[in-house]
């Protein structure tokens, strides 16, 4: 059964009006005041952009509708044989065709993310297992870099905790790169490890988890922090770094009043880098709780991607003895542990990508 007969007329509604909105933004795109203001002349260029093909095959599906119409018009009144064969042959041609149009008509159908095409803030915390839990803390901030420099992307580390084993009490880091967002959102979440930690002697198997925190970087323009709704204190910094700089005031911790949102930077030397570092940080989770209370989207919100880090809160499971990766989210197993972890994420994420489509797309054709 097709898109049209389960529900043709709103599937047909709602593309008509990208339709609409395709026409709308094209004469937009014409005016002078519009081509003067440059940030809104690139967003709707960019939507421009990503309607026109979807409007030329909406055009086109109109098109295949009507040459199907004209077809079976013939057909009734056709009574050569050979005419009906090459009639119901071109006939079956465009039904495939519409069926074709069809879903890929509704997979267009999905908003779009508008954070896809950002860069991330990544905040990974140990959650239950003290140096164990640090240690794979460390695990999954090295498995992102790995995927991060497959993908081209480029990694910086904003703020740190580290341990004396190798392992991270928090670390926050930036992830800049094309799609980097719209491929790592699903990451957020309590991931767990099942292995024999290098601080057990006696070869118990224990289970360790980390909090992932996935958020779009955001841009200045996207969240405005008054100077007033902020306090800055300084600090000499507490890690690794030599002397200069664990004896001068160099770590910065901003607290957004507000909110009650607190950061706090201390890798680099300089206080204004420290600084510079803390509000990239701040604006992100600022933009994650604004979108959390204006969609009610709990997905997009920093506290719920965390949880408390409690063993129950998982998403997924490492688990080194069986050598398997599982995603309860969506069921997925595999077993390239070593793999996974090595930064070989994309068979993962698209079947997380995949599944999230499928929920979207019931949505829309409901």
């Amino acid at each position: 059964m097709s898109v049209v007969e389960t529900g043709g007329a709103d599937f047909i509604a709602k593309l008509e009006l990208l339709a609409e909105r395709y026409e709308s933004i094209v004469k937009s795109l014409e005016d002078p005041e519009v081509f003067s203001d440059l940030r809104k002349y690139k967003e709707l260029a960019k939507e421009k952009a990503r309607l026109e093909d979807i409007v030329a095959r909406y055009r086109r599906y109109l098109q295949v509708m009507e040459d199907i119409e004209g077809s079976l018009e013939v057909l009734a009144a056709e009574h050569d044989e050979d005419m009906r064969a090459f009639f119901e042959e071109e006939l079956h041609a465009l039904k495939e065709e519409q069926k074709e149009l069809e879903a890929q008509l509704a997979r267009d159908l999905i908003p779009p993310d508008p954070n896809d095409d950002k860069s991330v803030i990544f905040e990974i915390r140990a959650g239950t297992g003290g140096e164990e839990a640090a240690l794979f803390a460390g695990d999954l901030f090295r498995m992102y870099g790995r995927y991060a420099e497959s993908k081209g992307w480029k990694v910086e580390i904003l703020s740190s905790s580290p341990t004396d084993l190798g392992g991270f009490k928090e670390v926050i880091f930036a992830v800049e790169g094309d799609r980097a967002y719209g491929r790592l959102k699903y990451e957020a979440g309590v991931h767990r490890v099942q292995r024999v930690p290098a601080t057990e002697s006696s070869g118990r198997i224990h289970t360790s988890t980390a909090t992932v925190a996935v958020l779009p970087e955001a841009e200045e323009v996207d969240v405005v922090i008054e100077p007033k709704d902020i306090r800055v204190d300084t600090f000499c910094s507490s890690g690794h770094g030599g002397q200069g700089v664990n004896t001068t005031y160099s770590a910065v911790r901003i607290t957004h009043l507000p909110t009650g949102i607190v950061v706090s930077c201390q890798d680099e030397r300089s206080q204004i880098q420290n600084r510079e570092r803390a509000m990239r940080v701040l604006r992100s989770r600022l933009k994650a709780l604004m979108e959390e209370q204006q969609a009610q989207e709990i997905s997009l919100a920093r506290r719920s991607q965390v949880g408390t880090g409690e063993r129950s809160e998982k998403i997924r499971t490492y688990n080194f003895p069986q050598n398997r990766v599982t995603d309860h989210r969506i069921g997925y197993t595999t077993h390239k542990l070593q793999q996974i972890l090595d930064g070989e994420l994309d068979e993962i994420i698209d079947a997380l990508a995949f599944s999230d489509e499928q929920a979207r797309l019931a949505e829309v054709t409901s």
